[in-house]
């Protein structure tokens, strides 16, 4: 079945105006088509931005209660639909049905954690008479108030849960917001916006009524795109993708706050006190879940020398159990990179490696646009393979034998988002976290773990800022301090 996924534009379903703006998709699996999508032309997004900012007037006076009511009904929306949502993300975004199903259950909780948020997310009390002089005032409050309309931008590889990652937030927050979803994969966005139109009216009642402008969902060319986040109207910027885009979308987007969550090489520590079997088993599955498409997925493998050999012998064995191919086939782990670009990529920085001494210790070929789950060793530190993010089903090991030179040896790096480390050592753990420079430690599991209600978010060029519910919807607020005198 081939979707049509029109614009979501100012409470109305829209089509575009201009007939070449009509795209489509085809599966990166096998390359039949799946979907159409209209772009919007240049007067569809003045009228979406004018639409942003009217909603958010309207918005950020509805009750917490009815924000609450939106959110979990558009929860109950999400959860009627969840095996139609899943199917589209397999067929647009390649990934194989039972992630994708799980996408949809993540989505399910983002949506719960940001109902129950929208309702407690209101300030803090200062004291002020911690002197003399603060007497006569009451305590200052710190309200939390919605800074005013979002424009997000999401990619390809969870196109549903990191547009719920920006959407649930905003609304909790009482911000409205326009997604411009992935060209690649825009029907997760699509099929949220319907379940809001839905919800939308379920939330409202007479003394609140949800403007159906507060969310909308609209798809274009990068030269569309370049003015929402240019304009002054938009106020605050959140993007999910590469570095290359979001710096360069910052560079652009003067006068706004700005949320970038960006790309990573992820490095795991292996010590040897590790439970070598769990740590080969996480290794595995952070490595090739999903073709290695997420910012972080485990790339860089630091094992002890001391158990290197073991350790190598069992993530092979866990390799060799992986099964790639038809992301529809429900035993499949490792589908399709998303485009034929990304998979010639990743083969010619595995051949790069190689030509300069690493040895492929599994996997290294491709059928399509699928790439076996890939070790290998003897990677130079200089290698694209070791520097870059693959974004693929690709690991490489290298041995240590201090832990205070694996620590270094991860942190050589210009991303810092996740990091995962396998030891019982309290000692060991404690200078990981002191020294590991990185957004988040996942100690005795791989830093591809995230819980949706977590702060989330890196370093250096990993990006600004944190999602996860209640730190997003920080992102998203502004404080405003009342101090009152008493005389």
């Amino acid at each position: 079945m081939v979707h049509r996924h029109k614009l979501w534009i100012d409470g109305k379903w829209m089509e575009t105006t201009n007939s070449r703006d009509l795209h489509e998709i085809r599966s990166p699996f096998n390359n039949e088509p799946v979907a159409k999508v209209d772009y919007a032309t240049p007067e569809q997004m003045e009228r979406a931005m004018v639409a942003s900012v009217a909603a958010f007037i309207k918005y950020r006076k509805v009750s917490r209660h009815a924000r609450s009511k939106l959110l979990e009904a558009m929860r109950d929306g999400i959860a009627r639909r969840q095996h139609e949502l899943a199917k589209v993300i397999a067929a647009e975004a390649g990934k194989p049905i039972t992630l994708a199903e799980g996408e949809v259950m993540r989505a399910l909780t983002t949506f719960t954690v940001a109902a129950e948020e929208a309702k407690r997310f209101g300030g803090e009390v200062i004291p002020i008479d911690i002197d003399a002089t603060g007497r006569p005032y009451s305590p200052a409050i710190a309200y939390w108030v919605p800074r005013g309309p979002i424009l997000g931008i999401t990619p390809f590889n969870f196109p549903l849960n990191l547009v719920a990652h920006k959407v649930a937030p905003a609304l909790a927050a009482g911000c409205s917001i326009l997604i411009k979803p992935a060209p690649q994969a825009p029907g997760g966005a699509a099929m949220l916006a319907q379940i809001f139109e839905e919800a939308a009216a379920q939330a409202s009642d007479a003394r609140d009524t949800i403007p159906l402008a507060t969310f909308q969902v609209v798809s274009c060319g990068n030269d569309v795109a370049s003015a929402p986040v240019t304009d002054p109207r938009m106020n605050s910027l959140t993007f999910t993708g590469s570095g290359r885009v979001g710096w360069h979308l910052q560079s652009l987007a003067v006068g706004k706050r700005v949320a970038l969550e960006l790309g990573g090489n992820a490095g795991v520590i292996i010590h040897s006190d590790a439970n070598l079997e769990r740590a080969a088993l996480r290794c595995a599955a952070g490595g090739f879940g999903y073709a290695g498409q997420s910012c972080i997925s485990v790339q860089r493998i630091f094992v002890h020398k001391e158990v290197a050999r073991k350790f190598e012998e069992l993530l092979l064995a866990e390799t060799a159990k992986v099964v790639a191919g038809d992301p529809m086939k429900k035993e499949v782990t490792v589908g399709p990179l998303i485009d034929a670009a990304a998979a010639d990529r990743v083969m010619a920085w595995i051949d790069e490696a190689k030509r300069a001494g690493a040895r492929v210790l599994a996997g290294g070929t491709r059928s399509g646009n699928v790439i076996a789950p890939t070790v290998v060793a003897g990677v130079k530190r200089a290698a694209k393979l070791s520097t870059e993010e693959a974004f693929g089903p690709v690991v490489i090991l290298e041995t240590y034998d201090n832990f205070s030179d694996a620590i270094e040896a991860l942190n050589e790096s210009r991303y810092g988002l996740q990091a995962g480390i396998f030891t019982d050592s309290t000692r060991l753990i404690r200078e990981a976290v002191e020294n590991l420079e990185v957004g988040g430690v996942m100690i005795n599991e791989v830093p591809t773990y995230r819980a949706d209600q977590m702060p989330y978010g890196g370093v250096k060029e990993s990006g600004l800022g944190r999602e996860g519910l209640r730190y997003a919807m920080e992102e998203y607020s502004e404080r405003k301090t009342v101090v009152q005198w008493h005389g």
